[in-house]
C-alpha cells in the first residue's frame, strides 16, 4: 500500500492509508449521536478526523500512541480539511517505522551539536564548561541528544526538538551576556543547555512521543538534579555552591509555582533562563499554530485555547 501523507491530501479525496493517532476522545454530537474525535499525524503535520459509527466498540481497539490504518474520505469543516473515519484497523507497531509518523527538526542535527559544542566551548568557568561538554560528549547522551523531542505536543514536538531549542536558547544567551555584561554567560548557557537536559529520560519517542515511567514518576528536573550531581562529583574542585547554584536554575526555570517549577527565579541568571525559556518556547508553539492553519486559505486562525485569541495569519514578511 502507497502511504498518503497528510500533507497531500486534498478536499474530496478517497483515503486508504496509515496514521498515528496523536489524540482521541469520545463525545456526544448535536444531533445527539455519539462521535470518536481524532487527530491523526505523520511526519509531515496533523489532521482532526471523526469516526460516526460503532463508536464504543472501535474505541476499545486502540490507544493514543497506536499506527491505524485509515479507510475514509477528506471534506472540508469550517474550510479546514477534516478526515471522516469509514473503516479502521490498528497495525502492529513491531511492524511499523515510527520514524514515518513523528516531525523531524528542520535543521541538520550534526550541525547543530557542532554549533552547540563550539559555544559552550567559549566558556571561562573551567567547572562548569567540563559539566556541560563532558554532558553532551558522553557516549550515551550524545545519540539521545541528536534525536530527542522537547515535549510531547507544546512545543518543538519533533526528533531533534530538543537540540533545535537548547541551540535556540544558548543563541539569545549568548547576546544577552554581551548585551547585560553584568550577568554571568557560562550560568546563562548552562541554563540553556541543562533546563530541559532530564526530558531525554523524561519522554519517549519509540513510539510516538509519549512520557516514560520515570519522566512521570520524577519528572526532567529532578533527573537533570541527579545527572548534575553524577558529573560534577568527577571533576575535582566543582564545589557545592556552584551545584546549588546550578540546581537552582533548573528547578526554577518555569518561573512560577503553579507552572511547575518547585522554586522561583531567585537571582538574575535564573529569571534570565526562565524568561527566554518561556519566550523560544512560545514562538515556537505560535509558530507551529500558524504554519498549520496557513493550508487553509483563511486570513483569521481558529480560536486558540492555549493563547486564549485569534491570530493573523498574513505572513509580515510577504507582506511588507
Amino acid at each position: 500500500m502507497e502511504r498518503q501523507t497528510i500533507q497531500s491530501l486534498q478536499d474530496k479525496a478517497s483515503v486508504d492509508s496509515l496514521f498515528l493517532v496523536k489524540e482521541k476522545h469520545v463525545a456526544v454530537g448535536k444531533n445527539g449521536r455519539p462521535f470518536m474525535g481524532l487527530q491523526l499525524g505523520d511526519a509531515t503535520g496533523t489532521i482532526d478526523a471523526r469516526l460516526w459509527d460503532r463508536v464504543d466498540e472501535l474505541a476499545r481497539e486502540f490507544e493514543v500512541g497506536d499506527v491505524l490504518r485509515i479507510k475514509g474520505l477528506v471534506q472540508l469543516f469550517q474550510n479546514r480539511k477534516q478526515l471522516i473515519v469509514h473503516k479502521l484497523e490498528r497495525i502492529d507497531p513491531s511492524t511499523v517505522n515510527f520514524e514515518e509518523f513523528i516531525p523531524q527538526a528542520s535543521k541538520n542535527v550534526d550541525d547543530m551539536l557542532v554549533e552547540l559544542l563550539q559555544m559552550v566551548r567559549t566558556m571561562k568557568n573551567d567547572h562548569l564548561r567540563q559539566l556541560v561538554l563532558d554532558t553532551l560528549e558522553d557516549p550515551e547522551i550524545r545519540p539521545m541528544i541528536l534525536k530527542a523531542p522537547a515535549a510531547k505536543s507544546i512545543h518543538h514536538a519533533w526528533l531533534g526538538g530538543l537540540l533545535e531549542h537548547i541551540l535556540s536558547i544558548c543563541k539569545i544567551m549568548d547576546f544577552m551576556g554581551t548585551h547585560y555584561p553584568f550577568l554571568n554567560r557560562d550560568l546563562l548557557l548552562f541554563g540553556g543547555i541543562f533546563h530541559d537536559i532530564g526530558k531525554l529520560w523524561e519522554l519517549s519517542y519509540d513510539n510516538g512521543i509519549s512520557y516514560t515511567d520515570r519522566g512521570r514518576l520524577v519528572g526532567h528536573m529532578q533527573i537533570a538534579c541527579e545527572l548534575i550531581d553524577k558529573k560534577a562529583s568527577r571533576i575535582l574542585g566543582f564545589n557545592e555552591e556552584l551545584r546549588d547554584i546550578c540546581k537552582h536554575i533548573i528547578l526554577s526555570h518555569h518561573g512560577k509555582l503553579e507552572y511547575g517549577s518547585p522554586k522561583r527565579p531567585k537571582f538574575l541568571e535564573a529569571m534570565v533562563v526562565a524568561m527566554v525559556d518561556d519566550f523560544d518556547s512560545k514562538v515556537s508553539t505560535l509558530k507551529t499554530v500558524i504554519d498549520s492553519e496557513r493550508g487553509s486559505g483563511e486570513k483569521w486562525s481558529r480560536y486558540s485555547d492555549l493563547f486564549d485569541r485569534y491570530f493573523l495569519l498574513e505572513d509580515m514578511n510577504e507582506k511588507f
